[in-house]
């Protein structure tokens, strides 16, 4: 294998996007409202640089794992969080005079920080070449969905990813390594193409992993150690309608497409009817279809969303790599709420039912605990509608936690 040597870094790493698509972000999360009565709306042809405010969340994972071949993940830490229209801990920013993307997440509920700067033009990336985006990106079906890669530290480090000392940086099936010392991070970036599919709103997802690699000394053995810090996240942003542009009479059905990332393990236990085994936990993305139907006259909305399940990709030193849903298992789930500019900016609203259905026809309900629909408007007159969801499962000894974005014209 090839390895690399990473700099310490001390600053914010930068790498690019996309010059034709068009999606900010900076440090300031935008105002609830980005799009002014009057203000045309650029958002799939840039002319300015402009950031905007993502709705829909972010999961972290912390565990730690070695190579002793007994104990699985250990020490594990997780948390996730969904954001509202007028309370987001998300925000990107667009460049088009640069072609560059920052992405912001700073939020302490769940403990999602990522800071980058996608500066470099090598930072654009894909699937089939010979710099894959790294290890947890998904490959998504949809062609119009672009990909970045940078890493957060110093500009003048390696592209791409950045950290301490000696490091081999992986792929997208494997995970990165270092000898005992180093350290790796990195963020990958992937958006709907503005103008594809919709013109004034649209989704992203990211993954960062950081990684911190070590010795274990046990009696007077000595074990290979990895230290792994997991984030990701879902979310729609775009050019919001003023609140006095918003129908007051009428209906309307939005369709479009949908993204998560997600946990799904009923198995803490071990008393899962399907295993004896208690499980560890891994992040899956789900991709697919969302279909909003709104009645503007009376202030309502019901939601359904419908998937595929990616399978998930599976780290270092943790066994049994076996989770309950399998790669191409479906999703979808229905739920209903009130549209409420005044306090909401936008709809807010619940899930009533949601399942998933393996390959092989068995079913798995969630036992729904707590869940969110967050959305608004956007375009000049209520053109598309975007927003973000989330599921928590209520057994005992279950991380259950399904998080993701949604758009629709």
């Amino acid at each position: 294998m090839r390895l690399y040597v990473i700099l310490a870094s001390t600053s914010l790493l930068a790498a690019c996007s996309d010059g034709g698509g068009s999606i900010p972000l900076s440090s300031t999360p935008a105002p609830a409202s980005s799009s002014a009565a009057g203000t045309a709306h650029t958002f799939a042809k840039p002319t300015e640089a402009k950031t905007y405010a993502g709705i829909g969340g972010e999961q972290v994972y912390k565990y730690s794992a070695d190579s002793r071949g007994c104990c699985n993940q250990q020490g594990q830490v997780y948390a996730g969080n969904a954001t509202t229209v007028r309370n987001s801990g998300i925000s990107i920013t667009y460049d088009p005079g640069a072609a560059i993307f920052t992405l912001v997440v700073s939020d302490s509920a769940s403990g999602a920080s990522t800071n980058t700067r996608f500066q470099d033009p090598a930072s654009r990336t894909n699937f089939g070449g010979a710099q894959e985006p790294q290890w947890g990106t998904p490959k998504l079906s949809n062609s119009n969905v672009l990909y970045l890669q940078a890493g957060d530290g110093n500009p003048n480090s390696p592209y791409r990813l950045s950290g301490s000392g000696l490091v081999n940086p992986g792929n997208n099936s494997t995970p990165a390594s270092g000898d005992a010392g180093s350290a790796y991070q990195a963020t990958s970036l992937f958006y709907l193409k503005p103008g594809t599919e919709t013109q004034y709103v649209t989704y992203a997802g990211y993954v960062r992993n950081s990684f911190s690699f070590g010795k274990l000394t046990v009696g007077a053995a000595s074990f290979d150690k990895i230290d792994s810090t997991l984030e990701r996240g879902a979310f729609a942003y775009g050019d919001l309608t003023s609140t006095a542009n918003v129908p007051k009479t009428g209906s309307a059905s939005y369709k479009g497409s949908m993204l998560a990332t997600m946990i799904f393990n009923p198995t803490l236990d071990g008393t899962d009817p399907s295993t004896s085994q208690i499980l560890s936990s891994y992040f899956q993305w789900i991709e697919g279809t969302s279909k909003l139907d709104v009645d503007f006259l009376n202030s309502t909305f019901q939601i359904a969303l419908t998937g595929s399940v990616l399978a998930p990709q599976f780290d270092y030193f943790t066994s049994p790599q076996q989770t309950v849903l399998a790669g191409g298992a479906s999703f979808s789930a229905d739920g209903k709420g009130t549209i409420n500019l005044v306090n909401f900016g936008g709809f807010k609203g619940q899930f009533q039912t949601a399942s998933f259905t393996n390959p092989d026809g068995s079913k798995r309900d969630v036992a729904i605990a707590g869940s969110s629909v967050d959305g608004a408007f956007y375009g000049p007159a209520a053109n598309e509608a975007g927003g973000g969801f989330r599921i928590v499962g209520g057994n005992p000894d279950e991380r259950v936690d399904v998080l993701g974005a949604f758009v629709g014209k």
